[in-house]
């Protein structure tokens, strides 16, 4: 067989379910076996579009997703999403095209270094250089993308090799098991714990995992220990429970950090430093057991005086095994300090206004949307009320980046979404300035027929660096920008477009959006106003005595 059709059949091998993305001619070998796989081809409309959707899909399915480019500018488009995995911890494969390495048919054409220029933002790069080395390099590549910390890696397959005889043996996919924590290191933690007066769990992004989630909502139940969350471990234990206190949804000054300041000890379950830090450290501050697979990187905001390394479902089950609650121990302010929070994320949810409060929003949309349907956030402002204001029942059901925290990412996330859940309901909420960053996807999401919900939250400007210029004190200058009609665009990649006009109307229409078929896209006037005075001058003058 040719090179491309063993790099096929070690895909194949590898279970892979569709590669996405827009091949090019430096593709064409591999195109041509492609098309005798098992595995289904999604041209997307952009590099980036194919980028988000594989990342998401190995955030979704532990699996890397494989993403597929040409040479040159192809490549280069997949740099923004090979850094939105690697920094979110989501393994993928990327596989570019190149120019023949043998012969020279254009110069230097199109020609960049891809290897190196990926060695940065990927755990693992290589160039394939004869065709019976691939079977071994793709082996390896998945192996390493799913090592944790999981990520994002690269092949890239010049155009000679891939036409090239190659007689080389699929290897056998071997599953491995991740190592336990060290049993003084289980000890040590069991102690501080019971030894503690205010403990408190804080659920981070390397948590959310469905064995992870019972382990933790385990040992919740059996000790009674408050936990909160990061952004990105929303929904790991259901935020309905009586011990959640909230979403860290800010670094500091929030009501939630009433109760982090009073912890004596915090129990730090999957957190990363690269995800936005949930509180700041202090050396007068709470102590910090880190729980994770990997030993915690150091980090002037982050230096854990106890680490527990290991397979963290494991970690937690042992400690809460070895768990009793204790007598001494006491939550009561920290239950005092929720109900602080509930009021005041109560304040305008039920506000009529329109244009549309964010926080009304965040309301309505979590009133129509089942259990168990996936929301996915763009970025932009709007994901600080998210992250504070709805509640996640499972894990995964909220997708948002905390880590590269990119625009252009909501719709791509939304689409593989659906496309692998296609009975569960999915919402894709953008900004307007994200939305238009990735807005051709909507093309794809048609042509896949998929049933999906866009939501643009419109202000005609970039409402993030808007809301940062107000709270330094800067000019309103330079972030305005108009918008084309959305309904219209909508309309014209064969999507239904809808503009509510009030607060009632928009419920009904995605109430409607929800049960139809087909990408139904709602452009929604957002008022962000008050962000200033809620999420900058409010903040500022809360005072922690309750």
């Amino acid at each position: 067989m040719k090179t491309s059709d063993l790099l096929v059949k070690a895909l194949e091998n590898e279970g892979v379910e569709y590669i996405f993305g827009i091949p090019g001619e430096e593709n064409l070998d591999f195109l041509d076996s492609l098309q005798h796989s098992t595995i289904k081809l999604i041209l997307t409309r952009h590099e980036q579009g194919a980028g988000f959707m594989a990342a998401t899909y190995g955030r979704l399915t532990g699996k890397p997703g494989v993403c597929l480019s040409t040479l040159g500018p192809g490549a280069t488009n997949l740099v923004t999403p090979a850094a939105y995995a690697q920094l979110g911890g989501m393994p993928m494969l990327m596989i570019t095209g190149q120019k023949p390495i043998k012969t020279s048919k254009q110069g230097q054409f199109q020609i960049v270094d891809i290897v190196n220029m990926m060695r940065p933002i990927t755990k693992y790069t290589k160039q394939i250089v004869h065709g019976n080395t691939v079977a071994a390099t793709v082996r390896e590549a998945f192996r390493v993308a799913m090592e944790e910390r999981p990520g994002a890696v690269h092949i890239e397959l010049p155009e000679d090799i891939a036409a090239e005889d190659a007689s080389d043996h699929i290897y056998t996919v071997a599953s491995i098991r991740r190592p336990d924590a060290d049993n003084l290191a289980i000890k040590n933690a069991v102690e501080k714990i019971k030894n503690a007066r205010m403990p408190l769990l804080l659920v981070g992004a390397g948590a959310n995992r469905k064995r992870t989630s019972r382990a933790l909502t385990k040992l919740v139940e059996k000790t009674g220990i408050p936990f909160f969350n990061t952004q990105m471990g929303k929904g790991v234990i259901d935020e309905r429970h009586v011990n959640y206190l909230g979403t860290a949804a800010l670094s500091d000054h929030d009501f939630l950090h009433c109760a982090i300041d009073r912890a004596d000890l915090v129990i730090n379950v999957g957190h990363d430093v690269i995800e936005k830090p949930p509180f700041f450290m202090k050396s007068d501050g709470p102590e910090v057991i880190h729980v994770n697979f990997s030993p915690a990187q150091i980090d002037s905001v982050y230096f854990p005086q106890l680490d527990v390394v290991g397979d963290i479902a494991t970690s937690v089950n042992r400690i809460c095994k070895a768990l009793t609650p204790q007598d001494h121990w006491d939550f009561s302010y920290y239950f005092r300090v929720k109900d602080e929070v509930v009021s005041r994320l109560s304040i305008h949810v039920d506000d009529e206004r329109f244009p549309i409060l964010p926080q009304s929003a965040v309301k309505i949309i979590r009133e129509n949307l089942d259990e168990d349907g996936i929301l996915t956030l763009d970025n932009g402002v709007y994901k600080v009320w998210f992250a504070r204001n709805y509640p996640c029942y499972q894990n995964n059901s909220l997708l948002l980046d905390n880590a590269l925290a990119t625009m252009g990412a909501g719709l791509p996330s939304a689409m593989l979404a659906k496309l692998i859940n296609p009975d569960q309901k999915v919402i894709s909420v953008c900004g307007d300035g994200g939305f238009m960053m990735n807005s051709q996807e909507l093309e794809t999401a048609v042509r896949l027929d998929l049933d999906l919900v866009v939501i643009i939250l419109n202000d005609s400007a970039y409402g993030m660096i808007k809301w940062k210029q107000e709270g330094m004190g800067f000019n309103d200058y330079g972030l305005d920008y108009s918008n084309p009609d959305f309904v219209k665009y909508a309309d014209s990649y064969g999507a239904i477009g809808h503009r509510p006009t009030s607060h009632i109307e928009f419920a009904k229409i995605l109430q409607q959006a929800l049960v139809s078929k087909g990408v139904h896209l709602i452009d929604l006037a957002v008022d962000y106003s008050l962000n200033h005075s809620i999420l900058n001058e409010g903040l500022k003058e809360k005072i922690c005595v309750l």
